[in-house]
């Protein structure tokens, strides 16, 4: 591992979700989206894609490039940042401010990863991340990623009460492009963007991996509990699927 991956804490994830994309797909928990992830990395590195986490369990014969429509789609506020819902893929279940309940469908893969990587963020609190990250993701270090984000929650929540709100988000879900898709697996990367440095755009792809379990979707956690490795810098959403309007 090296020294940047090991400084790479949720904190750092918390700024880029004030400052800049997420986010995907990336993630995003501790920040993904996904979320995501840290912008000092992301502003020096010269990648262009982010690293494949792991391969994904169980993947079977897996679709290239299964096509979604967005037809019935409806873009909603969630604490400032856009998120899609549909009332045949998902989210079912958005009580008490979480996302639960995604068809076993590529467009439902796609909706779950928005959705569980952007709750399972620090910035939302402790009410929200938490029961996101202990029920809806899976993989072996989904129990250090869960412990980064309340150590990250408590340093920065100051006087607030537990699980208050940090801030609002300040991202746009601009596209994505799969990897893979089966109905027991997919992995897929999301572009976000976010006001940066003199108020200039900065972007990030990030990639998700999920996998269906007990009947909904499931997003693995990252390597060593952090998004760091997930997402890379990308100066725009050419060659990848845009949202519709709504998105972006």
């Amino acid at each position: 591992m090296t020294r940047a991956k090991e400084d790479a804490k949720p904190s750092d994830s918390f700024t880029w979700w004030r400052r800049g994309p997420v986010i995907a797909a990336s993630v995003i928990g501790g920040g993904v989206l996904v979320g995501l992830l840290a912008p000092p990395v992301f502003r020096t590195s010269p990648a262009t894609t982010p690293v494949i986490v792991r391969t994904t369990a169980r993947a079977g014969q897996m679709v290239s490039a299964p096509q979604v429509s967005f037809a019935g789609v409806s873009w909603r506020d969630y604490h400032g940042v856009l998120l899609p819902y549909s009332a045949g893929d998902g989210p079912r279940d958005t009580a008490g401010d979480l996302a639960s309940g995604f068809a076993r469908s590529p467009r439902g893969a796609l909706l779950a990863a928005i959705h569980i990587a952007v709750r399972a963020n620090v910035q939302w609190g402790s009410r929200v991340f938490g029961p996101t990250i202990e029920r809806q993701v899976t993989g072996p270090d989904a129990s250090i990623l869960l412990d980064a984000t309340r150590r990250a929650y408590e340093r920065l929540r100051g006087d607030r009460p537990d699980g208050a709100l940090l801030s609002r988000g300040y991202v746009v879900l601009e596209a994505f492009r799969w990897q893979g898709y089966s109905p027991e697996a997919a992995s897929l990367d999301l572009v976000s963007a976010g006001p940066g440095d003199s108020d200039v755009t900065v972007r990030a792809v990030a990639r998700f991996q999920l996998q269906w379990q007990d009947g909904d979707w499931r997003l693995l956690a990252p390597p060593g509990g952090t998004w760091a490795g997930t997402a890379a810098p990308v100066d725009s959403p050419d060659g990848y699927v845009r949202f519709p309007s709504g998105g972006a």
